[in-house]
């Protein structure tokens, strides 16, 4: 009986044993989980920012061409009204003088469809 008995115990503690290496695999295997977790959310999160940054740099581009658009056809109106300014400047005397004498040198005349009644 004491050899049945410590055929057990040995049983027993073999049993033990199997159990703390499976714990300790599950352990390890958890921990090597969680580490390739955390491995692949800094390659996604950096893998983020590449893809951000290019993006914003794209973008940038794409802003800074119609900004300098936006800035050209500015520049463009400024000048051809600073034209259409100095133009009229130019040639406002010229013309009121025109006006006035069109306005104040009245002749009279029959206008040539004019019949006169007999």
């Amino acid at each position: 009986m004491a050899s049945q008995s410590q055929g057990i115990q040995q049983l027993l503690q073999a049993e033990k044993r199997a159990a703390e290496k499976v714990a300790d695999a599950r352990k390890r295997k958890a921990r090597r989980l969680k580490q390739a977790k955390e491995e692949a959310q800094m390659e996604v999160e950096q893998y983020r920012r590449e893809r951000e940054q290019e993006f914003q740099s794209k973008q940038q581009a794409a802003m800074g061409s119609q900004g300098n658009l936006s800035a050209e056809v500015e520049q463009a109106t400024r000048r051809q009204v600073q034209g259409m300014q100095s133009s009229q400047q130019r040639n406002r005397e010229r013309v009121l003088a025109q006006l006035l004498g069109m306005v104040c040198d009245v002749r009279a005349q029959v206008h040539p469809n004019y019949r006169i009644a007999a």
